[in-house]
């Protein structure tokens, strides 16, 4: 199939089939190679390999490996970047982004939005080897062309903030960043691969969990750091490869799998959380309810410009505080209490008690990160069943 086919074809069709490398054997779902390093026929071919190896050639698994070259291959193409490097978790590919394109003296702008390793990476980590960070409202513009300066290095932000499901305008954040000289760097988790479009709206570097929608059946951690060849391949990689940041064969495998449904999934998903979120909101136990999907989200307009949906997950706010949410997460029947999200069970996780829980309670503050609210990823099951089971919970 020509390449100039493949690039008519819809996202779902490349989920499917872009990056597939099949063995001598015609092997119909992706070959497994789990091996940790490769056999050359010569010496001479040894020295080649390691001197400039080729798109198909492999040298050691903490450099690259066909299985998780078929991932890299096909996330890129589904994210329009023209190449990728898959990590062994989400924050692997956060620390790897951001340690890879700063060093000390080197300015950063992030938004504070943040979730809570991402905040310790920028807060404690990065100012820890010498590099200097502003922080900023990420949805105030005002605040990021104020503090992007001739020397800013880098700019850094969650597309929609975990979990107050704030934005950032991703297309104005990086004309100004660009506009002096600065890489931006996003975690886009919360738009998944589905709704972005963050690399043609200016992102230099996209870094997604795959442990969240990719894998979307918490089965297995997983990252990836996707961008241009040049910024992947000659930044990213000699640091990943070097520090042992790299995803593993069958990682990467759970991941191609993942992606094959991932589409269905997520718009099913985002689906059921538009209609929980109509449901639930008004309800006299909650003092709001948070979805970009929703016309009274203060960004809704930008949310659709942006993503083109709500995605998959709503906040609520329980009347009552810390006591009045736990009660009601204790007597949900079918949401789970977890941390994690984009899966296909209902995740529930009260952020100010667990993944933000180190947060200093200013910070909390701040952010909107009340002891009341709980943070909702919304799964598979039936969108009638869920917002009835949350509606049961909220009397109690």
């Amino acid at each position: 199939m020509s390449d100039s086919t493949q690039n008519n074809w819809h996202r779902s069709t490349r989920a499917v089939h872009d990056g597939t490398r099949r063995s001598q054997y015609g092997e119909v779902s992706e070959a497994i190679f789990m091996t940790q390093g490769f056999v050359y026929e010569t010496a001479e071919q040894a020295e080649a390999r390691f001197e400039n190896a080729g798109p198909d050639e492999f040298i050691y698994a903490r450099y690259g490996n066909p299985t998780v070259a078929m991932f890299e291959d096909r996330i890129a193409s589904l994210e329009g970047a023209e190449d990728a490097f898959a990590t062994a978790s989400g924050m692997a590919a956060v620390n790897g982004a951001l340690m890879s394109i700063l060093k000390a003296g080197d300015h950063l702008v992030s938004a504070r939005a943040l979730f809570g390793s991402c905040l310790y990476i920028v807060e404690e980590i990065l100012p820890r080897f010498g590099v200097e960070v502003t922080l900023v409202d990420g949805e105030d513009l005002a605040q990021w062309e104020a503090a992007i300066r001739p020397d800013t290095r880098a700019v850094f932000f969650e597309s929609l903030s975990n979990p107050t499901l704030q934005l950032v305008d991703i297309k104005s954040v990086s004309a100004l960043a660009h506009a002096k000289g600065a890489l931006v760097v996003c975690d886009n988790v919360f738009a998944t691969p589905v709704y972005s479009d963050a690399i043609a709206q200016g992102v230099d570097l996209v870094i997604y969990s795959t442990t969240k929608h990719i894998d979307g059946q918490g089965r297995a951690l997983g990252g990836v750091i996707l961008g241009s060849r040049e910024l992947i391949r000659k930044t990213v990689e000699p640091f990943m490869k070097h520090t042992g940041g790299s995803m593993s064969p069958f990682t990467a495998w759970i991941m191609l799998k993942g992606l094959e449904t991932m589409a269905l999934r997520v718009k099913a998903q985002t689906a059921s959380a538009l209609e929980i979120a109509q449901k639930l909101q008004g309800h006299a136990q909650l003092s709001r309810v948070i979805y970009p999907g929703l016309p009274d989200h203060p960004q809704h307009a930008l949310a659709l410009a942006q993503m083109g949906a709500g995605g998959t997950m709503l906040a609520i706010e329980i009347k009552g505080g810390k006591d009045a949410s736990y009660r009601f997460l204790n007597a949900c029947k079918i949401g789970i209490i977890s941390n994690n999200l984009g899966d296909a069970k209902t995740i529930l996780t009260p952020p100010a008690f667990t993944t933000h829980q180190r947060l200093p309670q200013d910070q909390k503050d701040a952010l909107g990160i009340t002891p009341g609210l709980v943070r909702i990823s919304i799964g598979l099951e039936d969108a009638g069943d869920l917002a009835a089971d949350f509606i049961a919970a909220l009397s109690h």
